[in-house]
């Protein structure tokens, strides 16, 4: 099977499509032939070896980490799905390729009013962002600062929010504002005079942040005035033991993912693609991703 792999670290350059063996699902496990796979700056940020591997994985690695696609082989003990489904999933490393392998419990049935390139949009930023609305305790009666809101997490987290009754303010690019609002939020852009903004934005004050930025937006974060328990972040995980803040790690799993699906496929949720390039445009499409600025998700058709 083909699959976009890198053997060692650094740009888009280092990816390319190889030819490996087909792999076999074991006890508890499904094979996806893979329709879609989307790609995040979590891949970029592995690609060039900023994300350690985990301890087990070693070059070369396969790019991508969310998949849609059809049920073609099942492992011992599998029961509730047949050959044939249409599913979306996450796989760390492995989901821009021919054929995945993935636990049946963490994949779900994509609704037949959804693409395959909408269904590998959610399986994992929109799990992601799932898990951090639900870690602050969003709902109604707050007022929740989101920095990078036009992003992947940041876009699905807005909209949830949204939908639990928070007041959202959403924090993006000069390009991004009009579909930061078309998300339910209140935009406000980057740069100077940033802090100034988000105070007259929200005259009561936020009762919760969270940051899908890092760096200078996290040390603004903490000057807010918000509890520490009620900030969390994506972008410094390596200081929020130092601070007293959450972590966001996203609790990936089948059900969650049917209900994100299911609200997608109602119109409650935007599963919003930038762009979709085919498999042998890897090269391309990490070029883009790493552009950055962009909203919606970037897709590489697989089959």
């Amino acid at each position: 099977m083909r699959a976009a792999r890198f053997a060692s670290f650094g740009g888009p350059e280092v990816l390319s499509i190889d030819d490996i063996p087909i792999p076999e699902p074991g006890r508890g496990e499904v094979r996806v032939r893979v329709k879609a796979a989307a790609i995040q700056p979590f891949d970029r940020r592995v690609r060039i070896g900023q994300i350690p591997l985990p301890p087990g994985t070693t070059l070369p690695v396969t790019t991508g980490n969310e998949f849609s696609g059809i049920i073609d082989a099942l492992g011992a003990d599998v029961t509730g799905f047949s050959p044939g489904d249409a599913v979306a999933g996450r796989r760390a490393f492995g989901a821009v390729a021919e054929y995945v392998i993935v636990p049946a419990v963490d994949i779900a049935r994509k609704p037949e009013t959804l693409s395959f390139a909408e269904g590998a949009t959610l399986s994992g930023t929109a799990q992601t962002a799932d898990t951090a609305i639900e870690s602050l305790g969003i709902g109604p009666g707050d007022t929740l600062l989101i920095h990078g809101a036009a992003g992947g997490v940041g876009s699905f987290a807005t909209q949830i929010a949204v939908q639990r009754g928070a007041k959202v303010i959403g924090t993006g690019s000069q390009a991004n504002q009009a579909y930061i609002a078309s998300l339910g939020a209140s935009p406000l852009v980057y740069g100077g005079g940033l802090r100034e903004r988000i105070i007259a934005a929200a005259p009561h004050g936020l009762t919760a942040i969270l940051d899908c930025v890092g760096g200078p937006t996290l040390d603004l974060s903490l000057t807010l005035g918000v509890p520490l328990d009620r900030i969390a972040t994506l972008g410094d995980m390596g200081r929020t033991r130092q601070l007293g803040i959450r972590s966001v790690e996203g609790v990936r799993d089948g059900m969650r993912l049917a209900r994100l699906l299911d609200l997608a496929a109602k119109g409650q949720l935007k599963a919003n693609v930038r762009r979709i390039y085919p498999m042998n445009e890897i090269i391309e499409a990490h070029r883009e991703l790493d552009a950055g600025h962009g909203h919606g998700k970037i897709v590489i058709e697989v089959a």
